[in-house]
């Protein structure tokens, strides 16, 4: 960094802070506040025009212009197990979508609560799992987290504001400590009361990842922490669905839920189910090859090119996980399809140490090592990678048994303890890769899990793949086939407390999926089409039960997106078909469809840039799925059929101006207009109730948000 001594000193003391960050994070934020800005919103591949982060820019640090200098900014991510290098996105055009649900996502009503997938999509579970996956899509997933190279610290915070104080607000820094060794972490919370009555989320996600590459390219290290936290308030749904068109219950908080209780409290639930993991990811290896020298024009500068010959990658993961569900104030009936117990409160009453409560608490850990042998055939930049290993992993559950016992009067005694379930299990890991990373190539891949030894031995996940890069007219074409055979997860065998226990057998469940998929940029336009046979499907049934539904059955799904340009206009189509198994348990429509009409222009010489338009949302009529709180997880319903589906609609302003981008939002216009809610789910119906109680869309919601990317 050139300059006055005063600047190398302002250098010297911002790279110590920054080295010090996970200490640190009031002193970030500050940093943060005083820095010059840079990126956001979704992955994209390197060379794709829309990022304006990776380029020339001057240093404005300095007050003698004189002295500027130009210096190219150098921001890219890449994933675990892959050479393609991305840059972030600074996209505009679909920047004002809600975070988590895209593209066919649904929750409960509420920022942060369970959500399904309307495009069926079978859970992926192979060997040893626990087996709850509502909160996926706000959880950070190790294997999935980014892995940064930077020229120049980086940094972003974004923020989300909506109606009935809906707030979503993260923070992301990285840097490089050296050239080849990189570190970045994040924090993102989650917090939304909702409209309805006792429906509170509150989130918490966290990441840390480093990477390291040796100069001489022989070592390479990858290692990632991350946490997160889920809490969710159960209401139980509307109790009396009519009140969403009275007028006397035009303020959504005035309906009736379920489970309140204004004796305990009259903002919190006394049902609640809370999500915690803790993961730790290491993987490095060390490749043999011959490594040649190159130098530039005078000599000043080298670079290491390395021929790899063959690598040996060692991967450790280490996990800890805990579900937790509580009612404080249990009423008796809400338990009848699990197990029949008196309540003193019944319901009624707050609960109090040593009094009546109900309490299921899971838990799991694991290790997981895997050794792997890899070679490497073809010419540099384009080999084809083949790796074969085995690996060898721990899983502990633990829950919270019930030993029944008999006193003198044969009344029963309840009693409780640790109930721990081992296991060892040993698989056989193999992969082929070649990647396509220019226009013109060639990619196939496959890869392979199978258990050995253990509970789980005979399960198996198989990949296999093949695709090109499009070079005349670009884009790309993936075809590929997945099979998998897995068995029935823990929490879907067990359940128990202090007044049960009960486990249910259930068969390996197999899935064997076949797929092509095709993206142009150049004509915006792309599709796919994938059929899933499934057999011994595991699902929990009309009654809230764990079952399995023996008979295969087939399901063909297609999806098309367009986008068309006219001017400075843009008419965005999403169209996706589902064709419905004869008696799969499957709830699901089959036609949904998203269009967004937008005028997106650059003004005052492309300083600002705005994109403002409507966009609707409709699916066709069918049986909505069910949510059973007690199980924390959906369940197939065919009583409750939604007809009448009134489409969605929002008009928004997105705004850019050089590299912040902000939104406003007015969502859920048909509530504004027409009065008409959403009909999301069903609820568990209630004992003696003429009514099932339904979880319905927010009212009508303005929502402002943005993305303030940094560069220091």
């Amino acid at each position: 960094m050139a300059g006055n001594s005063y600047d190398l000193k302002k250098y010297l003391y911002l790279k110590h802070s920054f080295g010090k960050i996970f200490g640190y994070g009031l002193l970030l934020f500050c940093l943060l506040l005083c820095s010059n800005g840079a990126i956001a919103q979704t992955n994209q591949p390197s060379g794709q025009p829309s990022s304006n982060l990776n380029k020339t820019q001057k240093d404005t640090s300095k007050t003698n212009t004189n002295q500027w200098k130009n210096e190219v900014i150098n921001i890219t991510y890449e994933k675990l197990n892959s050479a393609r290098i991305f840059i972030p996105d600074t996209s505009l055009h679909t920047f004002q979508r809600m975070p988590f649900i895209q593209p066919w996502y649904r929750d409960l009503g509420n920022l942060g609560s369970p959500v399904s997938n309307l495009f069926f999509t079978p859970e992926n579970r192979v060997g040893p799992t626990l087996g709850y996956h509502i909160f996926d899509v706000y959880r950070f997933d190790v294997d999935s987290l980014n892995f940064y190279n930077t020229s120049r610290p980086y940094s972003v915070f974004s923020y989300l504001l909506g109606s009935k104080l809906e707030q979503t607000a993260g923070i992301m820094h990285t840097q490089n400590i050296r050239p080849n060794w990189n570190f970045a972490v994040e924090y993102r919370k989650i917090n939304s009361p909702g409209f309805y009555k006792i429906q509170r989320n509150n989130h918490d996600n966290a990441f840390f990842t480093t990477n390291f590459k040796s100069l001489d390219k022989h070592y390479t290290l990858f290692a990632a922490m991350v946490y997160n936290k889920e809490q969710h308030d159960e209401n139980g749904g509307i109790a009396i669905d009519t009140q969403l068109t009275s007028a006397t219950y035009s303020d959504r908080k005035t309906i009736d839920a379920v489970y309140q209780n204004d004796n305990y409290s009259i903002t919190r639930s006394s049902v609640t189910n809370v999500q915690r993991d803790f993961t730790i990811l290491l993987q490095h290896s060390y490749t043999f090859g011959r490594t040649d020298t190159t130098y530039n024009e005078d000599s000043t500068q080298y670079n290491y090119k390395l021929k790899p010959l063959f690598s040996i990658t060692h991967k450790m993961e280490m996990s800890t996980e805990k579900h937790t569900y509580k009612d404080l104030t249990p009423d008796s009936l809400r338990y009848v399809t699990l197990f029949n117990q008196n309540f003193t409160s019944n319901g009624s009453g707050y609960y109090a140490v040593g009094g009546d409560s109900v309490i299921t608490q899971q838990k799991w850990f694991w290790i997981d090592n895997k050794l792997l042998l890899n070679g490497f055939i073809g010419k540099e930049g384009q080999e084809t990678k083949f790796s074969i290993g085995l690996g060898n992993r721990y899983d502990q559950f633990i829950s919270q048994p019930v030993t029944v016992v008999h006193d003198s009067a044969t009344k029963k005694i309840y009693s409780t303890g640790l109930d721990r379930n081992s296991l060892v299990s040993n698989y056989l890991a193999g992969e082929l890769k070649k990647e396509a990373l220019h226009a013109g190539e060639w990619e196939y891949g496959a890869n392979t899990k199978l258990f050995l030894t253990g509970p789980d031995a005979g399960d198996f996940l198989l990949n296999a793949l093949i695709g090109k890069e499009l070079k005349n007219i670009p884009g790309s074409f993936v075809g590929g086939f997945q099979q998998q055979l897995n068995s029935a997860p823990y929490s879907y065998t067990n359940y128990e407390n202090v007044y049960t226990k009960i486990f249910y057998p259930f068969n390996k469940e197999s899935v064997t999926m076949l797929y092509a998929t095709i993206e142009s940029p150049r004509f915006r336009l792309s599709g796919g089409i994938r059929n899933y046979i499934i057999n011994n499907y595991i699902y929990l049934n009309e009654s809230e039960s764990p079952a399995q539904y023996t008979i295969p059955f087939n399901m063909t799904q297609a999806w098309i997106r367009k986008v068309f340009k006219m001017g400075n206009f843009f008419i965005d189509n999403e169209l996706v078909y589902q064709q419905m198994p004869a008696n799969a348990p499957i709830n699901i429509p089959a036609v949904m469809g998203r269009h967004q009409f937008s005028y997106e222009r650059a003004m005052f010489k492309k300083a600002l840039k705005i994109a403002a338009g409507i966009e609707v949302r409709y699916n066709t009529s069918y049986h909505l799925a069910g949510y059973d709180a007690l199980l924390n997880r959906f369940f197939y319903q065919n009583s409750i059929y939604l007809s009448n589906v009134m489409p969605e609609e929002s008009v928004f302003v997105n705004i850019r101006i050089k590299r912040f981008r902000a939104f406003i939002m007015c969502d859920n216009l048909q509530q504004l207009i027409f009065n008409q809610n959403t009909i999301l789910y069903a609820g568990t119906p209630v004992p003696g109730s003429i009514y099932i109680p339904m979880y319905a869309g927010p009212d009508f919601t303005v929502r402002f948000g943005f993305s303030w990317p940094l560069v220091n």
